[in-house]
């Protein structure tokens, strides 16, 4: 499969990183119920990773589509994790335990996880890029690229020393494509330079793009009053050259149902509805909120068990409708075993992890001067 054939697969993706919960963990019965129905209306790639739902959804992966489908039948991405790497030998143990959680017998889509300086040095140290083109020789990996969360002269540098690597993974959204800490519109740019397809995650950022104020959610009913607000952001993304599909971290069937409807009939962004974006953007980005996408990485790492994305989701509210006191009960809530703001010991392991490069330790300061000192 090459390049073009790349660029013609079904423009929706199923993350498996944001999967449903119960009492009991993940989902199991909903998560089946997700697979069957995007497998049934034609979108067949399913993107995991080693650390997605604390190592949990790999093997989700097996319970719900490989023993349940046809091999044949989907395609199935998973990440190579830096951060897991402490010798050589560590990849082909991780890489093995991911082929035994998932039962895959072999993988579509393998990446180096998350690339930015400090990661790049040890895919290069540890010869990740040659082992990876070994996997490939015995059939082990079919096609070979990298996730990348950094700057995109570091993106050009990349590209340019591994051509080998067949696509890369972008973060790319409207509310990101000026950001000047992601740039998103640049690193698309790059990639296109490279004539590399691009998979799009957190095209609804997190889903704080299915969700808006709602005077800003009144203006894109304007125009399209029937569709939903994550719809835009998805036409957003999919209205782009080189795209090779679009990952959404579904969390229940109804955002599937939603997704599948938006891109199984899909309409490229007229003129007049990317003016028209563009405006509530404008306004969108003008509100003081914290531009985090809900990753998990830093709660499974924080040795006080805080649990930052939940704050800075209450938090950001906080600061979006004023007067509201429901984030005030939520943070409670989030709190009733303990494991407040205030807990925070400054270890920095928040930071490192952060795919946003958020300055975590101050924004946990700031979230512990609003909702613990209340």
């Amino acid at each position: 499969m090459n390049n073009n054939n790349l660029l013609q697969m079904p423009k929706l993706g199923f993350g498996l990183m944001r999967l449903p919960e119960n009492e009991n963990g993940i989902d199991l019965e909903q998560v089946c119920q997700m697979v069957d129905l995007c497998l049934e209306k034609g979108f067949n790639y399913f993107d995991t990773a080693y650390i997605y739902h604390s190592g949990k959804s790999e093997s989700i992966v097996r319970e719900a589509l490989t023993s349940r489908h046809p091999r044949e039948s989907f395609f199935l991405a998973t990440k190579l994790p830096a951060w897991e790497l402490n010798t050589e030998a560590d990849i082909q143990r991780v890489f093995d335990e991911q082929l035994e959680r998932t039962g895959a017998g072999y993988f579509d889509f393998y990446l180096l996880h998350s690339i930015e300086e400090g990661h790049l040095k040890k895919y290069d140290g540890f010869h990740c890029w040659e082992w990876a083109m070994k996997m490939k020789e015995k059939g082990l990996i079919k096609h070979f690229g990298f996730s990348f969360h950094d700057t995109p002269e570091l993106l050009d540098q990349v590209l340019t020393a591994h051509p080998e690597a067949e696509f890369v993974q972008l973060q790319i959204n409207y509310a990101d494509w000026e950001n000047k800490l992601v740039q998103s519109g640049k690193c698309y740019e790059v990639a296109r330079k490279h004539n590399k397809p691009i998979i799009v995650m957190e095209p609804v950022k997190g889903g704080t793009l299915a969700s808006l104020p709602p005077e800003l959610e009144a203006m894109l009913k304007e125009l399209r009053p029937d569709d939903s607000i994550a719809s835009w952001a998805l036409r957003y993304v999919a209205s782009l050259d080189g795209i090779m599909t679009i990952l959404s971290g579904m969390s229940n069937l109804e955002q599937m149902q939603d997704n599948l409807k938006t891109m199984g009939d899909f309409s490229p962004l007229s003129e007049k509805e990317r003016e028209h974006l563009n405006l509530m953007t404008e306004k969108l980005l003008a509100a003081d909120t914290i531009p985090c996408t809900g990753c998990r990485y830093c709660v499974d790492g924080c040795p006080q068990q805080i649990l930052i994305p939940d704050m800075i989701r209450a938090f950001n509210t906080v600061k979006t409708y004023k007067g509201d006191q429901r984030p005030f009960f939520f943070y409670d809530s989030l709190t009733k075993d303990g494991h407040r703001a205030s807990a925070c010991v400054q270890c920095g392991v928040c930071e490192s992890v952060c795919p946003q490069h958020l300055q975590v330790i101050d924004i946990v300061r700031e979230i512990s001067e609003v909702f613990d000192k209340k």
